[in-house]
């Protein structure tokens, strides 16, 4: 293993370490907004603005354990770069959690439609990229 292989892989594994921490964190904090939500009763089927913040949190807990499980797989020498599947993933959770947060009543038509764009494209690319790996394997 050459230096420098060895020094991304020193990186990888320190920022999996401080992803680690940072996913944990933010599961407590999840968990005890909403046991404090449901001990509150706040928890109304009508409301969807409490939805929209706990779908939130749920899918950025999600975003970051993807994007930590692919650094964990360049510590672990599976991969030497991120692979560009995983970036793809990474951007449609992203955009995902957008729709969910966002509050239709108040997002400029424009935004919706730039938002809404960026996930097709997002989709096609990530569509062509797995056909490309298909047609790869193969061959």
């Amino acid at each position: 293993m050459s230096y420098y292989q060895r020094f991304e892989q020193i990186v990888a594994i320190i920022l999996t370490l401080l992803l680690s921490l940072v996913v944990a964190v933010a599961l407590v904090h999840l968990t005890w907004r909403i046991l404090t939500l449901i001990v509150l009763g706040v928890v109304d089927p009508a409301n969807q603005s409490v939805f929209q913040v706990v779908f939130g949190m749920v899918m950025t807990l999600l975003i970051a354990l993807e994007f930590n499980h692919s650094v964990l797989s360049i510590a672990e020498r599976q991969n030497s770069i991120v692979q560009i599947k995983t970036v793809l993933l990474i951007a449609l959770l992203a955009l995902v959690r957008k729709f969910i947060i966002l509050d239709a009543t108040k997002i400029d038509p424009m935004t919706l439609l730039g938002l809404s764009a960026a996930i097709l494209a997002l989709g096609a690319i990530y569509w062509l990229v797995r056909e490309q790996e298909g047609r790869q394997k193969r061959e």
